[in-house]
C-alpha cells in the first residue's frame, strides 16, 4: 500500500490526487504550497511519492511502473471515500501519468487537473505527448504558463480547443507557473487565480463547494502563493 499524505478539506470536500513531477517528490515546496492552497479552498488533496523517489533514485521508472503506482493510489482513495469518484492530476510528469491512466479508471475518476502539462520536451515540438488526451474520458483542466518551454500558450491553446479541455493560462508563467519579477505583474494574484480555477473545476466535477478567495486566505491566515521563480525544476 502506498504511503499517502492527506491535506484534509472540510467534511464532504472533493478529493484530488496531486502527483509530483519528474525532478522532485511530494515534499517539494511547490507541491506542499499547491496542496495547502487547494485544501484552503475546500479540496482534500492527496500526495504521494512514486517508487523511484521513495527509493532515493534520481530517474523516473518507465511509464507502466508509474501508472501502476498511480492506479493503486486512486484505488486507495476511492475506497476511503466509499466509492466516490475523485479528481486526479499533477505537476508536469505527474499530470501526464494521471492523464494516461484516466481512460482505464473512468468509474473512479471524475476529472483531471494538470499543472504545467509537458506537451513536448523543450526545443522538440515535434515529439508530442498528446495523442491519448482525447481518450481521457473525463473533463480536463490545463493550467499552463504562457512561456512554458514544454508547451507555450499558443501550443496549449490549440490543444485545448482540439480536445475540448478547459484552459487557464498564467501570463508570462514558466513551467512552474512563476512570472519574472521584472514583468511588473502581480505574481501572487496570478498564482491565487490559478488555485481558484483549479478548486472551482474540481468542486464542480467531483462535488462540494470551493471556498471564495477571501475565505481561503482567512483559512490559512495569509494569501496563498506558489514558491518563487524556478519552482520545482522538473522535467516532463
Amino acid at each position: 500500500m502506498t504511503q499517502l499524505r492527506v491535506y484534509d478539506g472540510p467534511p464532504g470536500a472533493p478529493s484530488f490526487v496531486l502527483a509530483h513531477g519528474a525532478g522532485a517528490g511530494s515534499g517539494h515546496p511547490w507541491m506542499v504550497r499547491v496542496a495547502e492552497g487547494l485544501c484552503a479552498r475546500g479540496v482534500t488533496v492527496v500526495t504521494f511519492d512514486f517508487d523511484y523517489v521513495a527509493a532515493g533514485r534520481k530517474w523516473p521508472d518507465k511509464a507502466p511502473v508509474l501508472e501502476a503506482r498511480y492506479r493503486e493510489v486512486v484505488a486507495q482513495i476511492t475506497a476511503r471515500d466509499s466509492g466516490k469518484r475523485v479528481a486526479i492530476g499533477g505537476k508536469s510528469m505527474g499530470g501526464r501519468i494521471a492523464s494516461q491512466i484516466a481512460a482505464d479508471c473512468t468509474d473512479r475518476v471524475a476529472c483531471l487537473a494538470l499543472f504545467g502539462y509537458p506537451l513536448h520536451p523543450p526545443g522538440k515540438p515535434d515529439k508530442r505527448r498528446d495523442a491519448h488526451l482525447s481518450r481521457a474520458g473525463a473533463p480536463l483542466l490545463l493550467i499552463q504558463g504562457a512561456r512554458d518551454p514544454f508547451g507555450d500558450e499558443g501550443e496549449i491553446t490549440a490543444l485545448a480547443l482540439r480536445i475540448g479541455a478547459t484552459l487557464h493560462v498564467v501570463p508570462l508563467g514558466d513551467h512552474s507557473l512563476s512570472v519574472p519579477k521584472r514583468s511588473g505583474l502581480d505574481a501572487a494574484a496570478l498564482e491565487r487565480d490559478a488555485l481558484d480555477a483549479a478548486a472551482r473545476f474540481i468542486a464542480h466535477h467531483v462535488g462540494g463547494q470551493s471556498l471564495s478567495p477571501a475565505k481561503a486566505a482567512r483559512a490559512i491566515g495569509a494569501d496563498v502563493a506558489l514558491p518563487g521563480r524556478g519552482g520545482a525544476g522538473e522535467s516532463g
